[in-house]
Parts: structure tokens; C-alpha cells; sequence
């Protein structure tokens, strides 16, 4: 089981449009829950959620934007939950559901923190008053506050606010997942700013539900939020047969040849799963060849990207980058 959040800020539309990197994200993760921040979308009709789902085995609730900002989605597949209760607040919507097979009830909130302090405060007091420590609680989102300085860099710190979050999360006996993948989960345009404003908070009654709890930091493209991930198990299946690239997939040419490639190759065999297997092998070197041809290796080039872009982050970390390094931080992260 995976939870995913993620302050996608704005769909957009157009080139600008976020909704396929989204797709991207869960179709490799495959996430039980999706939850969106500033989404600033007006509310959605099924036939967009499941484009966006990439199928119907979900549902979800909303919270549309209110003039030009905000907006939340959680999404959650109903094979694997079985959600009565939906909750809905000010910068809130959760789910109470059943664990489909454990019969384990948990609660879901994601999470959309206001700048505004006051609204800020009403909001802890809102939550507060939600949580019940002896259910499985989980909170995720963008919190928009930080828990102390290091968790900023280059940016103001402002000790009452953090306070004000760490009474939140001490009151409620909630545990603050450590992070893996990076330290920052914000990053501004200026290429000059950090901040950790997105977590997972969890109750007590949740941590022991959902056994090696783990969460990450994926990797930052278009948002200037990193995804946040969530997961209970990780497994070790091996590799995967067919490393498969998006751009193959928008290619006429690599759909023809697998069909050709599926039709020709000899697939005799006893079992229909040793088939099946020669047939990915044979698909798998043609494909290999024939994207090196045509791309050159994209393995490399894409790491050439991330390791690019990484070395420009944490150089500013330490100090300002230049005007010339910033564009190639953006077009890094674009690849």
C-alpha cells in the first residue's frame, strides 16, 4: 500500500499542463491514495478523474479552488478501500475507510495549510479537534510551516509558527515520518529558497497498523513541490522484463514493432507462461536496439539530467546561483 501527496500547483492547461506528469506518477507507483494540493481546479466529473486514475477502480472527493487559488483531490482505489465517511473542512478532505481484507478502519486527511496565521491557527484547532488518538490517523499534505531552521535555507524561519506546529503535532500524539530522497521538498523559482512544508503525520493506532512505515521525497519536474510518498512494505520482485520509456509509448513506430515483434517471434513452449516470457525477450531486444538507434541511450541521458540538475541544488544550497545557472537548472529539470 503506497500514499502519495503532492502540491501539484495548478493543472494548468496547454504546455503548462501538470495532468500527465500526475498520470506518469501513478502509473509507476500505482498509489492506494493520491492526494492533490492547489489543484486551483473547479470541481471534476468522473470522466476526468479516471483519465487521470487510468481506470475505474477508484473514487474520490474534492474541494474546489475558491477564486484563484487552492483546490484538493483524494483519490483512492475502491478495490483496496471501502470509504462511508467522507470529511470535509476548511483546507481539508479526508476519508474514514475500510481496509478491505483487514478490516482495519483508517482515516485519511489531506492537508492544504493557509499562509494566513490566523487561518493557520484555526486550522490546528480544527484538526485537533477531528483527531481521535485510538484510530489510524494519517495527515499528509502541504503544511506550509516547518518544524525548526533546519528546516530552512535561505529563507526566514519564524520560531512562533514552528511552535505553534510542534504543540499541534505533540498535542495530538501524532509521529512525523523521517523523510529519505532529500532533505527539502520546496524548492523556489529562483533556484535560491528551500523549505520542508510537505510530511506525513500519522497517529500512534496507524504506526502500528502499518508495519515498516517509510516515506520519500521523489523527484521534482514541474511543481516546485517534490511528490511525497508513503509506503508500509517494500518488495524485491527482481527486474523488470521490459524497461518501458514514455516517449516509446507517444512513438507509432515502437507500437508497430512490437506488433510485428509479438507476431513473429517463435513463442512454441509446454506452458503459456514460458510463451509469454519468450515473447517479452524477443520484444525486449528489438525494442533495445531499436531505441538506441533512434534515441541514443536514454538511461545515460537521463541521469546526465537528474545528476545536472542535483549538482546545481545543492550548489545552491551554499550559494546563489547565477543567472546562467539557473536557466540550466530549469531546463535540467524539464528533461
Amino acid at each position: 500500500m503506497k500514499i502519495i501527496s503532492y502540491n501539484i500547483r495548478s493543472f494548468g492547461v496547454g504546455i503548462d499542463s501538470k495532468f500527465g506528469e500526475a498520470k506518469r506518477i501513478i502509473r509507476k507507483e500505482k498509489p492506494s491514495f493520491l492526494a492533490l494540493q492547489e489543484t486551483k481546479l473547479h470541481l471534476v466529473d468522473n470522466l476526468w478523474v479516471k483519465s487521470l486514475w487510468g481506470n475505474s477502480d477508484y473514487e474520490f472527493i474534492q474541494q474546489e479552488m475558491v477564486g484563484k487559488s487552492g483546490g484538493q483531490l483524494l483519490i483512492w482505489d475502491k478495490q483496496e478501500f471501502e470509504a462511508p465517511d467522507v470529511i470535509k473542512e476548511d483546507h481539508v478532505v479526508g476519508v474514514r475507510c475500510k481496509w478491505i481484507g483487514n478490516d482495519s478502519i483508517i482515516i485519511v486527511l489531506n492537508v492544504y495549510r493557509p499562509h494566513d496565521d490566523i487561518k493557520k491557527q484555526k486550522l490546528w484547532d480544527c484538526l485537533g479537534k477531528l483527531i481521535d488518538n485510538n484510530e489510524a490517523w494519517v495527515l499528509c499534505g502541504d503544511f506550509n510551516e516547518v518544524r525548526g531552521p533546519s528546516e530552512r535555507f535561505n529563507c526566514e524561519f519564524v520560531e512562533n509558527r514552528a511552535r505553534w506546529f510542534n504543540d499541534f503535532i505533540r498535542d495530538n500524539s501524532l509521529v512525523d515520518i523521517p523523510m529519505g530522497g532529500r532533505i527539502f521538498t520546496r524548492f523556489s523559482d529562483d533556484g535560491t529558497k528551500f523549505s520542508k512544508l510537505d510530511r506525513f503525520l500519522v497517529s500512534e493506532s496507524f504506526h502500528q497498523l502499518w508495519n515498516n512505515l517509510s516515506s520519500v521525497a521523489l523527484d521534482r519536474t514541474k511543481s516546485d513541490h517534490c511528490p511525497i510518498m508513503l509506503c508500509n512494505d517494500v518488495k524485491d520482485f527482481g527486474t523488470k522484463p521490459i524497461k518501458v520509456f514514455d516517449i516509446w509509448l507517444e512513438d507509432d513506430e515502437a507500437v508497430q514493432i512490437i506488433k510485428d515483434v509479438w507476431l513473429e517471434s517463435n513463442s512454441s513452449g509446454a506452458h503459456k507462461d514460458s510463451r509469454f516470457l519468450r515473447k517479452l525477450k524477443s520484444a525486449k531486444f528489438v525494442l533495445k536496439n531499436w531505441s538506441k538507434t533512434k534515441f541514443g541511450n536514454l538511461d545515460d541521458e537521463i541521469e546526465a539530467h537528474k545528476n545536472a540538475a542535483s549538482a546545481l541544488e545543492l550548489k545552491a544550497k551554499t550559494v546563489k546561483l547565477n543567472d546562467n545557472e539557473l536557466e540550466d537548472w530549469k531546463k535540467e529539470r524539464k528533461q
